[in-house]
């Protein structure tokens, strides 16, 4: 017997899918039976012992499920990659279940989503501690005993990282509509990702952050300013050892490209979700070269990140307008330009 809406096999007697919820539709007393839907083709489960790879994170699954158990990624269905070469984001059905150690986190929601973590005692968590949204009081949450380097600026207040160990349920947000991006780390493997993105990550993942060396500055009379447009510094994460599992906060759809080496793109500095270190980056100005008199005159332009591979980047699609790029440039980082 399967459910007449998602099509998903029903034990003998069931009442509910336990898949979807729907109910099952009951055969009424002398009536004619219930004619049962064929099951569909893309949800039939595949012999025991069958494997098969999740397109995102590349982890070996059981090819019976239909979301990977450590990224949460939809197995069932085939990414589309556009002619431009993005691919976006593999969806996450509300109440997907990732695995790390003997550990479980539950995305719950779609607008505004949740963490919800379901600790083991020899597990261990850490996070920004503004992301913090409820936890059973048996879970002791503590300072992360770090170097100076994780104090800094966060809208004008100390950013300190805090530390969770199990066992018992925490749970995360951004407090914001958005996307929860979950990124498994193989051993050896790194990504470098842009400032306030970051919401949790398991404890066997190491922290470190650079200077992005990407600026400009501007003049109005006698006041200067610098400005950081992919922001002042980048968190890197990395898995040394162990796998890993890092959760990161991104706004809009978020799409995927991997760059050939020497492949190069632009795009909107505060788009930038994250990147492989490899991916190296810089200002890119471009105008109409009507307007153009000199750098410090542009008064019409575009500002842009040029990004150049090998390796993979992440965009979102909300992203935030670069304060001061129409302004008096006055110097900048290395950078590139084009005229019209």
């Amino acid at each position: 017997m399967f459910c007449t809406n998602c099509g998903n096999g029903i034990p003998e007697g069931g009442s509910f899918c336990v898949n979807c919820g729907t109910a099952v539709r009951k055969q009424a007393p002398g009536a004619a039976p219930l004619a049962s839907p064929a099951a569909p083709s893309l949800l039939v489960t595949p012999a025991s012992g069958a494997s098969a790879k999740c397109p995102w994170c590349g982890s070996e699954v059981n090819a019976s499920q239909l979301s990977c158990p450590r990224c949460g990624a939809t197995l069932k269905l085939a990414g589309a990659v556009a002619a431009s070469g993005w691919s976006q984001l593999p969806g996450r059905k509300d109440m997907a279940k990732l695995q790390f150690g003997n550990s479980f986190c539950q995305i719950e929601g779609m607008y505004v989503p949740v963490a919800d973590m379901n600790v083991a005692a020899e597990d261990g968590i850490y996070f920004t501690h503004h992301v913090l949204l409820w936890k059973d009081p048996g879970v002791n949450v503590t300072t992360m005993p770090l170097a100076g380097a994780w104090k800094r600026l966060f809208a004008g207040m100390p950013l300190i990282m805090t530390q969770a160990q199990g066992p018992g349920h925490i749970a995360f947000s951004k407090d914001e509509p958005g996307e929860l991006i979950a990124l498994p780390l193989q051993p050896g493997e790194t990504v470098d990702v842009r400032e306030h993105l970051f919401l949790v990550a398991t404890a066997n993942v190491a922290y470190d952050w650079f200077q992005t060396g990407i600026w400009f500055k501007t003049k109005s009379g006698d006041d200067s300013e610098t400005h950081y447009p992919v922001g002042m510094f980048m968190d890197r994460f990395s898995s040394p050892q162990a796998p890993g599992l890092l959760l990161l906060h991104a706004a809009g759809n978020i799409f995927v490209r991997n760059l050939a080496p020497g492949q190069g793109i632009l795009v909107r500095p505060s788009a930038l979700v994250f990147k492989d270190p490899s991916v190296q980056m810089h200002l890119h100005f471009e105008h109409p070269s009507t307007f153009f008199s000199s750098w410090g005159f542009w008064s019409n332009r575009y500002l842009w990140l040029r990004l150049f591979g090998p390796g993979r980047v992440a965009v979102q699609s909300v992203f935030d307008r670069i304060e001061g790029e129409s302004q008096n440039i006055t110097g900048f980082s290395y950078a590139t330009a084009q005229r019209w």
